[in-house]
């Protein structure tokens, strides 16, 4: 698995990713507090399929775990990780800073993306259990604080007429399931995200990470872009 994740990074070199348009009039939409919350259309319609085009030429990977008897959360979902500031500075500065202005962790401000970018596909049957996301150093005072989620699939798809040339492609189908779901003390239900395409998920991580889960895809494919929102 290794070797097969080192080839699928290394492709990044050559990899074609779509131009982000500036978004000028993005809103939060708060769950909880600036802990958890929603913006609506933070990618295009274009720039999601975009991605999804890409990151399907790069090669997913699948990646699984050993279980919650070995310590570890159910995973089970395929990915595939590059680094590349260039892209990570692109969508940073496309609008999503200035959604952080007000937000400050011990003092410290948000200053960029983590270029540790990752893709994330669930096909039917495929789910993330139970887990928290740990804050990571980057070095020289940076920290992550706060998980970046953008659902590349979800919500309403009209399908195209291409789409009807593939009835058994699972990836024309609406999605249905994998919705993100965040839990408080006592294993009380916080929040209930269902994937709509284009929409970013935030929330923070590390000590004060909420309990979390990605539901089960029953239909149709679940793409994510991920990354982390750093602090200095």
């Amino acid at each position: 698995m290794g070797d097969r994740r080192r080839e699928a990074n290394s492709k990044n070199a050559t990899a074609k990713w779509p131009i982000i348009k500036p978004k000028l009039n993005l809103q939060i939409s708060p769950l909880k507090d600036t802990d958890l919350f929603t913006v609506q259309n933070f990618f295009t319609s274009a720039e999601s399929k975009a991605f999804i085009k890409t990151a399907e030429s790069l090669g997913f990977v699948h990646q699984g775990s050993q279980g919650p008897l070995k310590g570890e959360a159910y995973r089970d979902n395929d990915r595939i990780s590059v680094n590349d500031t260039v892209l990570a500075d692109t969508i940073w500065n496309s609008g999503l800073n200035k959604l952080f202005t007000d937000i400050k962790i011990r003092g410290k401000v948000a200053v960029g993306l983590n270029p540790n970018i990752r893709f994330y596909r669930y096909k039917v049957g495929q789910r993330f259990g139970q887990h928290i996301d740990e804050s990571v150093s980057l070095g020289d005072g940076k920290r992550t604080h706060y998980t970046l989620l953008i659902y590349l699939s979800g919500g309403c798809k009209g399908k195209t007429k291409s789409d009807t040339n593939n009835p058994n492609d699972s990836s024309s189908e609406p999605l249905v399931g994998g919705e993100t779901v965040f839990y408080g003390s006592r294993n009380k239900l916080v929040a209930e995200v269902a994937p709509v395409e284009g929409m970013a998920l935030l929330h923070i991580h590390g000590d004060k990470c909420m309990l979390h889960e990605a539901r089960n895809v029953t239909k149709g494919v679940k793409y994510l872009f991920r990354s982390d929102v750093v602090f200095a």
